[in-house]
């Protein structure tokens, strides 16, 4: 089999499972229609925690194999962009979590819910530092669109919302996110509030300032963000932290999680020509919390020489 792989996708599932790829000695050449810093990971929220993600049953490997990879990254985080931090997700009793949360060290109940101390990762500078990383492996990222699977001997597909057509999978639907940036007036924990519907309330310091969130509406595609929503964001944020009311908006921002009906794929595949095709992509609004435990479930299908059903 040969060494040479392409990964379709240069968000962070695709450059994590790159990256694991190319450290395990093979040639991989990520393409990418957008340049990372335009893809919806870079505009993530990126607290670890599993949302919006199913298969429930398997969530919890991936979430917890990838928690270990960033507590270590968390050593470095003006390079990674991993820093650890503590906040509160309100309203949340530790019966509610699942098997998971008991490998979770420090969570905590309290009357105002459950405070942990959890990866927050700034997106644009972990997706650079992933690029670097697969670079240093030998990887290289190219931009190039695929309307089709290339003929090649392994293709690894992290489209993410790109898979709808390009596989097609009917299945995978949009739930578009809105944020906004502030200037941080001294907050120094992050907080959420969600409760799965349309609307959500939650606040990250990052260093380029405060994120405020959020929304989660389905089959939306527009990406322009709307005032009325983002004033309402900036308002229920208020109502947790009343300084954030005055603070200075630095920016707006809109992604689209990739969402799928059936969860998460992690699935192979031969083509018609005999190539090796794996899908991975479904991962909905949990992507950054899962990304290194499927990048490495990905990568072992991806370089499996047992046969296909």
């Amino acid at each position: 089999m040969s060494d040479q792989i392409i990964v379709l996708g240069a968000g962070v599932i695709g450059l994590t499972t790159a990256v694991v790829l190319a450290e395990s000695g093979r040639q991989v050449r990520v393409w990418s229609r957008d340049p990372a810093g335009e893809t919806t990971s870079a505009v993530a929220g990126a607290l670890w925690w599993p949302y919006r993600i199913e298969p429930a049953d398997r969530v919890g490997a991936w979430a917890l194999a990838s928690l270990r990879v960033y507590e270590e990254l968390a050593a470095e985080p003006e390079s990674t962009g991993v820093r650890l931090v503590e906040g509160l997700h309100g309203g949340l009793r530790l019966a509610g979590l699942g098997p998971w949360a008991a490998r979770v060290a420090g969570l905590a109940e309290t009357p105002e819910g459950v405070r942990a101390r959890l990866p927050l990762i700034d997106m644009p500078v972990h997706l650079a530092w992933l690029r670097r990383r697969l670079e240093a492996a030998g990887g290289t990222v190219e931009s190039r669109a695929a309307d089709t699977f290339p003929p090649a001997p392994v293709v690894v597909n992290c489209t993410g919302l790109g898979a709808r057509e390009l596989v097609p999978d009917p299945g995978v639907r949009p739930v578009r996110g809105q944020l906004v940036v502030v200037e941080n007036p001294g907050v120094r924990e992050w907080y959420t509030s969600v409760d799965h519907g349309a609307e959500s309330t939650y606040f990250f310091p990052q260093p380029y300032g405060l994120l405020l969130g959020g929304t989660a509406h389905e089959d939306e595609w527009d990406l322009a963000p709307d005032p009325r929503t983002a004033a309402a964001i900036v308002a229920r944020c208020a109502r947790v932290r009343p300084e954030i009311a005055g603070a200075r908006v630095l920016a707006h921002r809109a992604g689209l999680r990739p969402v799928r009906d059936a969860g998460v794929r992690i699935e192979a595949e031969r083509t018609a020509s005999g190539g090796l095709l794996v899908h991975h992509y479904g991962h909905g609004g949990a992507g950054v919390t899962v990304a290194w435990g499927c990048a490495r479930e990905a990568a072992a299908l991806a370089t499996s020489r047992a046969p296909l059903r």
